[in-house]
Parts: structure tokens; C-alpha cells; sequence
């Protein structure tokens, strides 16, 4: 598995005439981004794969580079977009986390199709899960070692509506017997919020 950083103008929303101003910063971003993700990559996908039991679905994920966006997942795509104005250390952990939402996608469309969740509860647990592999496992968070406690399970971020739900399966992520379990019992709980 592999994480490749491009750059592609159709993705960024500009016009030529700006895309031509930033084209070159955005080169040199891609290259710090790469070099950064290059040092934790193997190490990355192998402890997912440990995690969650099921192996990735594509042999290689792109990130396009954006001025716009900070992330974007494709929800079960091998494609994301994030912020080219990040340091290519802090970077990591927000990639990582785009990449698990389409990754956990991947595992609803193999395993818990008959479970019939609406788009919402599919991202909904996708984005909890995703926060949950990436700050609470102690193998993940040597990737990214400097981050502060807040960080780890952020509950100050941009989507309010699941402050309630992520704090409930915080618990049911520390009880679990393996990814599958959790979401099995996530999806139980899932179903009485309102999303």
C-alpha cells in the first residue's frame, strides 16, 4: 500500500491565472508532504490492517493537494483532498484520518451491507471510527507523537451534531473485542440517534 501526494488543477477550483501563481508552491508541498508520509507509510497501512482486520481495498490511495479544503474522503474511493498549508509533520494525522473514512467504507460495502445505513450513519461512524483508530490506539499515535490530548479524540471540531454520538462510542471503542465488534454494537447505538 502506498500514499501518493499530486497535484491536479481540476481539483483545486482555480483559474488558470492563480492555479500558475500557486503551481509551484504547491510542487514543493507535495514533495515535504510525500517525504513526511514516505517515513510512516508502511508502518501505517500494516498497524490499519492490524487494527481493523480487513486489508485496504486499493494497493494505492492519491492525495490531491487543495487551497481550499482542509480534508475531504471519497467514501470508500482511493482519493482524498487535503490543505497544502500544513506542515508535512502536522499533516499526517488528518491524511491518515481522510484515508480511514474511505477505508471504513471499504469494510461497510464488504461486510454491513444488509444493515442498510442511511449515507449520515455511514459517515457518521466512518468519521468516529476514523478518530478513534487515530487517537486512541497507542500503535497509531507514534506517528504522530506530538500531538496534545485534545487532539487525540477532538471533540472541537467542525461537525457539532456528533459530539453526543462520538462520546458514547469512545466507550464502546475501549470495550472492544475487535473492530468488527465495535462496529456491530456502534451500529446498534447508531440507529437510535438522530442524525
Amino acid at each position: 500500500m502506498e500514499l501518493k501526494f499530486i497535484i491536479k488543477r481540476s481539483y483545486h477550483g482555480l483559474n488558470r491565472e492563480k492555479y500558475k501563481v500557486l503551481l509551484p508552491y504547491l510542487k514543493k508541498t507535495a514533495k515535504f508532504y510525500q517525504k513526511s508520509w514516505d517515513e510512516i507509510n508502511d508502518g501505517f497501512f500494516k498497524t490499519v490492517d492490524k487494527i481493523t482486520g480487513y486489508s485496504w481495498k486499493y494497493k494505492t490511495y492519491f492525495c490531491f493537494l487543495s487551497p481550499f479544503y482542509r480534508g475531504i474522503s471519497s467514501w470508500g474511493g482511493n482519493k482524498i483532498v487535503r490543505s497544502w498549508r500544513e506542515n508535512p509533520y502536522s499533516m499526517r494525522k488528518i491524511t491518515a484520518h481522510e484515508i480511514l473514512i474511505s477505508h471504513i467504507f471499504t469494510i461497510f460495502e464488504k461486510d454491513f451491507q444488509k444493515e442498510n445505513l442511511t449515507d449520515k450513519q455511514k459517515w457518521a461512524l466512518a468519521e468516529i471510527s476514523a478518530w478513534a483508530i487515530t487517537g486512541l490506539e497507542k500503535k497509531m499515535l507514534k506517528f504522530w507523537p506530538w500531538i496534545s490530548e485534545d487532539e487525540k479524540y477532538p471533540l472541537n471540531h467542525n461537525y457539532p451534531e456528533l459530539y453526543n454520538l462520538q462520546r458514547k462510542l469512545k466507550l464502546v471503542y475501549a470495550k472492544k473485542k475487535n473492530f468488527r465488534s465495535f462496529l456491530q454494537k456502534s451500529i446498534k447505538i447508531i440507529r437510535r440517534e438522530k442524525l
